[in-house]
């Protein structure tokens, strides 16, 4: 190694002093350019040492430098991670707390319609008896006796003012879906019952029945109407 320095520094020197056409007064005079056989020989040898020594340490250097930047990385890594997912599951409960809010404050607000709502509360409540009577005829393979509690139409004046308390309760979309079947269901008991077909009557029956429950239970009217 020392050699190998030694000699690429000789050919160094005197390659500069071949090329320059002038060279100046101070390179001819220098002793240590114009002689390098003549430097000292420890000190050259020590140079290469310190050289090679510094090369070492570096390279050392370098790849501790690295491996604890790929380290830190990796654990950088895990911690962007670990806080990306906690953020994440913040923004769920933010979410979820919003949700509540909003349902609850919806329930509120329902509540107080409800409070405001005797007389639809009244149309819905004489609903029930109606049907409640309805049932029992049906069950008793009475239908004349269905047909005279239905009133034969569905233009009677109970389920107008049946629906005007659905209008007025009816707010979410699912709500107003099981309005919906329940008019259609109620329309096919009244024309099953006016045939005299028991069979038809009972599904057609069960179907207006069980819409109208889930709506009760959409709007949290089950509490408040007795029979239900």
């Amino acid at each position: 190694m020392a050699t190998a320095f030694l000699s690429t520094a000789n050919t160094f020197i005197y390659s500069s002093l071949s090329s320059s056409a002038s060279p100046s007064s101070s390179l001819l005079t220098s002793p240590s350019l114009l002689f390098p056989h003549k430097l000292n020989a420890k000190r050259q040898l020590a140079i290469c040492k310190a050289f090679a020594e510094s090369s070492t340490n570096l390279t050392k250097r370098s790849l501790s430098i690295s491996f604890i930047t790929s380290f830190g990385f990796l654990f950088s890594a895990k911690d962007w991670s670990a806080a990306n997912a906690a953020i994440l599951e913040a923004d769920d409960d933010v979410e979820l707390l919003e949700k509540v809010k909003k349902d609850r404050k919806k329930r509120i607000e329902k509540q107080g319609v409800i409070s405001s709502s005797n007389k639809e509360t009244g149309y819905l409540q004489d609903l029930v008896y109606k049907l409640s009577k309805v049932a029992q005829a049906i069950d008793n393979n009475d239908l004349s006796t269905a047909s005279s509690v239905l009133g034969g139409s569905s233009n009677t004046e109970w389920v107008k003012n049946a629906n005007i308390a659905f209008t007025k309760l009816s707010s979410s979309p699912e709500e107003k879906t099981q309005v919906d079947t329940f008019n259609s269901s109620l329309v096919s008991l009244i024309s099953s019952v006016t045939r005299n077909d028991v069979e038809s009557s009972k599904l057609a029956f069960v179907a207006s029945a069980n819409a109208f429950q889930k709506w009760s239970a959409l709007t949290g009217l089950v509490g408040q109407l007795k029979g239900l």
